[in-house]
């Protein structure tokens, strides 16, 4: 008789367990939306603390109650439009089919971005719009207004939603060379995602790893050992087989986290700033739980992808406890 096959037992959860390639996550999906506007903003983690509100969930055991909600706050500076980039859809993905520079490029990307501004390009999409489906802005954070202490900004690409391209066009063609806040993106009370690079552990084994079983004394006489390395058939060793290796510094993605509140920095800077960051200089924004990475790590914002039934819930905000 044949052997009886039925799927794997367990999950081999995120796979290749390997390092980001750069400290700060590229989105490569974002969700379908029929209205024109920015879907993702950026900020740095400066701290987390805790929010007293007033639990307005229906159905929560503590609806109308006073409640502590622990928070992630983000310092968001905001972001400059350096660029414009228009895409069309083949079968081997989105190809680019030209991009545009504003005239006035920051000193600090001197070094990183060597593109000269040409306006032609403009006209060069504007008669290809047919082609067009999707429109990115090329965005760069300005991370002297945080309290970071850094000076090169991240350049990274944020897409434009909405379903007619000449909409979207006009629309970017605007923001070139403008500031965009992150009022102009989310408002308070909105589900969104959190994207970030997570802290880096640098080598471990399989127990920490994986979560392997620790063997018993007999077992080879190695605790923090696998049993075995698989089958003798075929003599290899396969993937999926827990072994060390990099542990941390993975992009990984939060979703659906509450948008408690967006406010200026003096607000919920501590007397002597937040430890190991600084102070906030501009706009905050406080996050429900924690979000992936280290302090002054780069935590991307993205619309909901997989929204909960209630995407909008305004707070009722009683008492901001400043952290550090």
């Amino acid at each position: 008789m044949p052997g009886i096959k039925k799927p794997r037992k367990g999950a081999l959860a995120f796979w290749p367990r390997k390092r980001a390639k750069r400290i700060y996550p590229v989105i490569t999906r974002y969700p379908e939306v029929e209205k024109v506007k920015l879907l993702a903003f950026a900020g740095y983690k400066a701290g987390m603390t805790h929010v007293i509100v007033v639990d307005n969930r229906k159905g929560s055991p503590t609806f109308g109650q006073e409640i502590t909600v622990p928070i992630t706050v983000l310092d968001c500076p905001p972001l400059k439009v350096i660029g414009l980039r228009a895409y069309e859809s083949t079968v081997k993905g989105l190809k680019a089919i030209s991009e545009v520079y504003t005239k006035d490029l920051p000193k600090d990307l001197e070094k990183k971005i060597k593109v000269k501004p040409n306006e032609e390009n403009l006209k060069k999409i504007e008669s290809q719009l047919g082609k067009v489906s999707r429109i990115r802005l090329i965005i760069c954070t300005q991370p002297r207004l945080s309290g970071i202490g850094k000076k090169t900004p991240e350049v990274f690409e944020i897409e434009v939603g909405g379903k007619d391209a000449k909409e979207k066009f006009e629309y970017t063609k605007q923001l070139l060379g403008k500031e965009i806040s992150i009022s102009d993106v989310f408002r308070e009370g909105e589900v969104v995602d959190a994207i970030a690079v997570t802290k880096g552990k640098g080598m471990a084994g399989p127990v920490k790893r994986f979560g392997a079983k620790i063997q018993v004394r007999k077992a080879k006489k190695k605790l923090r050992h696998i049993g075995s390395l698989g089958q003798e058939r075929p003599g290899k060793v396969r993937y999926t087989v827990p072994m060390a290796g990099q542990l941390g510094f993975w992009v990984r993605t939060e979703l659906n986290k509450w948008l408690v509140k967006i406010g200026k920095g003096e607000e919920i800077t501590p007397k002597a700033g937040f430890k190991r960051y600084g102070v906030i200089k501009t706009t905050y924004a406080l996050l429900e739980g924690s979000v992936p990475g280290p302090k002054k790590r780069l935590v991307m914002l993205r619309e909901a992808i997989r929204p909960p039934k209630v995407r909008f819930l305004p707070p009722q905000i009683k008492e901001i406890i400043k952290g550090g």
